[in-house]
């Protein structure tokens, strides 16, 4: 006989009054059997699609999950049916429900999520093709859900969709989809928990895009970004690293060819998601990869040109500014490439020329950047605009410098506007961890714009802009500010950061500031307090031996602004200020040591093993710093016993007694001696250590002249 099942589905579908019976026999059903004729008269209209929310939420109330759960481990069907009859049946069910949003997200469906995984990944017969469809129904509507997403990916969906897409099963494309929707909403925990399979499916993706020879290859354009791991994934991983090598000659084989604009923009999206992934790496070496590399720099000009050029550039659409945005991180990495001198991608005519070539475009960001409103200071375009022109300005200081000036105001303005949102977003409170409403939060712009206000500073027009547009104050706060997060966490300052490297950044404008406009820093209260975050900083970051490049920077800057500031308050006889002194004479007088010369039984003067490697960023803030507190001691009293309860005086007659005189340059000799001379001016007890430690005859012996006479004065 036929399958009653089946036997149902070719019947009559008698409409919402026979729907309405079927739902009255199930409420009152006095045994199974009756259950189930009825329920198969619901689960047609069901497949038929005659349910609206109405009659489905009437289901949902005449059975609940209790019936759906019964069919589902049922193992024995009616005579003459399929052996999956009662399981189809349950997950059409629960397909059913899943269409109200409410009962997608109950625990009674999302415990079933392994029972979806099994079925996708077990083979396909022409029997079975409902239930895979009613899986991914039921699927997709538990990822619209809040919890759906983790929940798929704790329990195992991603690798069940990689295998269905990988077996190209029936349903794959939806399978394909799922998967794109769960990297879009989940992609570092995917990663995390499933990166093999992912791999895997990008290795096939990849494949296909080098393969294929039609507009499938530009489609697949668009699908690949969202497979691009977060992570060294795919240079550590020999299969990521022929997934790059597929990639790249598949972009090469699009970019080399005559294209339109829809098909040359997916393209470009791809090289700029590989771009964040993985630098230049994927790019190989030699010629073809220089050229390459030229060709898709040159491109990416192009397009901000095209795009920005317009008479009215701020009425493109969503679309061409994602393709700029791409074309962005592009050039950004040319600038790197044409900086970059150890194993350089690019030849030295490549480099040039796309200087000339970038140069152009970002003619065009600034006369985009210039027309910007108050409007459209919220459009993260406008961010990504400031965020590479000022990658830009960090590295080109000559370019563009007259268009730059004019651009300045409304960068400052830009930038103390993010600033000042961001201060009063972190006052809020902050959205549950995977909300969307996270991705409005305001952005730094200030933070990408530190090396160019650094190298501005230096010079006089730039420099008197940012300091009448405000940029002195902004930045006096941005550092308090992210003083305060580097230190707010424990452990925080146990890696190098990003907030690190703007605070170095920030001394380093303070700096030019302290020697371009002393004035200001007098006059303007904002520096007083920098000031006092200078002075309680140094002691708690000197004994943190990761951090001495941020040290290094703070206790210069401390010592030059001291100069400027002695007459306050706060540094005359402080504890704050005795404690920041301290740890600055530490700072400088720890810098060097006598150590075995190579070759030779004497000693050499060397740069102390703990300063070793950071010396490069290090040494001429040292010789800096040494300035700064020469120019200290006649200022503050309190200096010179700081010194000799240091033991300074001892520790470097001693290393200068001890070590060959020619391994002691000049600029060490100088600052040496630029430091002992104030001390013995400034205070006995330090000349009479200086010379009962021999000081004459080493001050004779390494030709401080100054410091001899000195020394020989009553």
């Amino acid at each position: 006989p036929p399958c009653p099942a089946m036997a149902a589905d070719e019947g009559s579908g008698g409409g919402n009054a026979t729907l309405k019976r079927c739902l009255d026999v199930l409420r009152d059903a006095r045994n199974d059997s009756e259950q189930f004729a009825a329920l198969l008269l619901v689960t047609k209209a069901v497949r038929a699609g005659e349910v609206d929310a109405k009659t489905r939420r009437q289901i949902f109330d005449a059975i609940g999950f209790t019936f759906p759960n019964r069919l589902l481990v049922s193992r024995q069907p009616p005579a003459g049916c399929p052996e999956h009859t009662f399981r189809a049946l349950g997950l059409t069910l629960l397909a059913c429900f899943c269409t109200d949003p409410e009962l997608a997200g109950h625990s009674q469906i999302l415990n079933k999520i392994p029972t979806f995984n099994d079925i996708l990944i077990s083979p396909c017969t022409p029997d079975s093709t409902s239930m895979i469809d009613d899986v991914y129904q039921c699927l997709s509507a538990v990822m619209a859900t809040a919890r759906g997403p983790r929940e798929l990916v704790t329990k195992g969906t991603v690798s069940a969709l990689c295998q269905a897409y990988l077996n190209s099963s029936y349903g794959s494309d939806r399978a394909l989809a799922l998967l794109l929707g769960l990297l879009a909403t989940a992609e570092a925990k995917c990663w995390q928990r499933d990166a093999p399979h992912l791999l895997a499916v990008l290795s096939k993706i990849s494949d296909d895009f080098l393969q294929s020879k039609d507009m499938t290859k530009f489609e697949l354009c668009e699908v690949l970004p969202h497979f691009i791991p977060p992570s060294p994934l795919l240079t550590q991983d020999s299969r990521g690293s022929e997934c790059l090598w597929r990639l790249y000659k598949g972009l090469s084989n699009i970019l080399g060819s005559k294209l339109s604009q829809s098909q040359r923009d997916p393209a470009l999206k791809l090289a700029a998601c590989l771009v964040q992934a993985c630098g230049s790496e994927w790019i190989p070496a030699g010629s073809a990869g220089s050229k390459f590399l030229a060709l898709l720099v040159n491109l990416a000009c192009v397009e901000v040109r095209l795009t920005l050029e317009e008479p009215d550039p701020l009425e493109m659409e969503g679309k061409k500014k994602e393709v700029v945005t791409a074309c962005y991180i592009l050039i950004e990495m040319g600038i790197q490439e044409c900086l970059r001198e150890e194993k350089p991608l690019l030849e030295e005519v490549q480099k040039m020329q796309l200087l000339r070539i970038m140069e152009e475009a970002f003619g065009a960001v600034i006369f985009y950047l210039r027309q910007v409103g108050q409007e459209e200071l919220q459009d993260p375009f406008v961010f990504a605009s400031v965020r590479v022109l000022g990658a830009w300005m960090a590295e080109e200081t000559s370019s563009l410098k007259q268009e730059i000036c004019e651009l300045l105001p409304f960068l400052v303005h830009y930038a103390k506007k993010l600033f000042k949102e961001s201060s009063l977003a972190a006052r809020l409170p902050q959205p549950e961890l995977g909300s969307t409403d996270g991705s409005a939060l305001p952005q730094d712009a200030l933070r990408f714009l530190l090396p160019a206000f650094c190298h501005l500073t230096a010079e006089d027009r730039p420099g008197d802009i940012l300091i009448s547009e405000g940029a002195p104050a902004l930045l006096c706060e941005y550092f308090l500010h992210q003083w305060e997060v580097l230190t707010s966490e424990p452990g925080s300052l146990a890696l190098l950061t990003s907030t690190e490297i703007s605070l170095q950044t920030m001394c380093g404008i303070f700096l030019n500031l302290v020697v371009t406009a002393p004035d200001l820093v007098r006059q303007d209260k904002t520096f007083s307090s920098l000031m006092d975050v200078l002075l309680k900083s140094l002691p708690l970051l000197l004994p943190q031996k990761d951090h001495l490049v941020l040290a290094a920077n703070i206790a210069t800057l401390g010592l030059m602004m001291a100069r400027i500031l002695a007459s306050s308050a706060a540094l005359q006889g402080t504890q704050p200020a005795k404690e920041f002194f301290r740890a600055a004479i530490r700072f400088l007088s720890e810098a060097h040591s006598a150590q075995a010369e190579p070759g030779s039984e004497g000693l050499a003067a060397a740069v102390s093993l703990a300063y070793a490697s950071a010396w490069a960023d290090v040494s001429e803030l040292w010789l800096l710093g040494m300035q700064a507190l020469a120019g200290c001691v006649p200022l503050f009293p309190s200096l010179p016993p700081a010194v000799l309860q240091a033991r300074w005086l001892e520790d470097l007659s001693a290393f200068l007694t001890r070590v060959a005189p020619a391994s002691v340059d000049f600029e060490l000799v100088t600052a040496f001696q630029g430091v002992l001379v104030e001390l013995a001016r400034a205070s006995k007890p330090c000349k009479d250590v200086i010379l009962s430690h021999h000081g004459e005859e080493w001050a004779n012996l390494y030709g401080m002249a100054a410091l001899e006479q000195c020394l020989s004065e009553p």
